[in-house]
């Protein structure tokens, strides 16, 4: 889903105020995504090819974007939610139906993407990058120079790593893997259920560094710590730079996500949003924003467009042994979405 460097957000930030000032057009576009997701050639691109004005925001959570929408969506035309958060968007009215007549390249859609359960018809999103949330160590600095392929060495790490370990800083991506550690469905209604994983993440908490989304790319591959809840796609990158890092799919489940495109209710350029979806599900310019953010996607021909490496690698390409390990997002109820949110708030006084 995605990784989170400020640096390189700024940095295409830099560039879509380039290219805005420098477009010529009278469509524009207003995209706002995760940070370090977007290659910034893939908006010049996109100018390019439909003469489309082009600027890029940022934001590090499915929270943030939350927040930026009510307080005001009309700035974007196309976000980028992840499944988790679909729903919840359209419950709040912040997402607005998409005109399937102005997107004839649904047709790209890979099959097992064509019907997902939190949009099953594709009238509020289509998919952009999908991966997986596990956690990677440095195998030069943990005991032993191996750990359990569980989540027990996170949730419960070893002496020797307090204060060398970062969880994500997203309720959506804890809670799921500590259910999951303690065998407990992750949309529990029970409240005592929901106390034993909040008892869990706060007896975690003493040993990590700290909460973050950001930079989890940089701070692995400098070795600044030794373990890092993380996207398959980011450990890819901070692997390339570090070779003794080890991606963990564990063995009591790793969640799957798929982060989606989506026009904001309040949007103001929807032709050139619809534009701009349509021209993302065609397998050359996907292929570009995974061959950059080094997950995969859910667009057929893309395949022979992208870089090697990315089938090469087991944290991309899941082996076939592991692959009953990975849970689909799965909808929960307002009630226990609601133990969820106040286990969050307790964790994060």
């Amino acid at each position: 889903m995605k990784f989170r460097r400020t640096p390189i957000a700024r940095a295409l930030v830099a560039a879509s105020l380039l290219l805005a000032g420098s477009a010529h057009a009278d469509g524009t576009l207003h995209f706002a995504n995760w940070s370090d997701y977007f290659p910034p050639e893939l908006l010049k691109k996109f100018e390019k090819d439909t003469g489309i004005h082009a600027t890029l925001d940022s934001y590090d959570s499915n929270e943030t974007l939350l927040a930026k929408l009510k307080a005001g969506g009309g700035a974007y035309d196309v976000v980028v939610p992840s499944d988790s958060f679909i729903e919840i968007f359209v419950k709040e009215g912040l997402l607005q139906k998409l005109d399937k007549s102005q997107l004839p390249n649904l047709a790209n859609l890979k099959d097992k993407f064509k019907t997902l359960t939190y949009d099953p018809g594709h009238d509020y999103s289509v998919p952009y990058l999908w991966g997986t949330t596990g956690y990677s160590y440095d195998s030069a600095k943990v005991p032993g120079g191996k750990l359990d392929e569980s989540w027990k060495p996170f949730f419960e790490p070893p002496a020797e790593l307090k204060g060398k370990v970062v969880a994500l800083n997203s309720i959506e991506e804890l809670y799921a893997p500590a259910s999951y550690y303690l065998g407990i469905d992750e949309c529990t209604e029970d409240p005592k259920e929901a106390a034993k994983i909040q008892d869990l993440l706060l007896k975690q908490k003493p040993m990590l560094a700290m909460y973050n989304s950001d930079g989890t790319i940089e701070r692995m591959a400098a070795g600044e710590v030794s373990m890092h809840q993380q996207w398959n796609g980011a450990f890819h990158r901070a692997h390339a730079q570090r070779a003794s890092l080890v991606y963990v799919y564990p063995k009591e489940g790793v969640r799957l996500f798929i982060d989606n495109l989506t026009i904001p209710k309040d949007a103001t350029n929807i032709k050139e949003a619809h534009a701009f979806l349509n021209w993302m599900m065609q397998p050359e310019n996907i292929a570009l924003a995974s061959n950059f953010a080094k997950y995969n996607n859910a667009i057929e021909g893309s395949d022979k467009y992208m870089d090697k490496e990315l089938f090469d690698d087991p944290a991309i390409n899941t082996p076939a042994d592991k692959l009953d390990r990975l849970k689909p997002f799965k909808l929960c109820s307002p009630k226990a979405l609601q133990l969820r949110s106040k286990v969050w708030t307790k964790l994060k006084k």
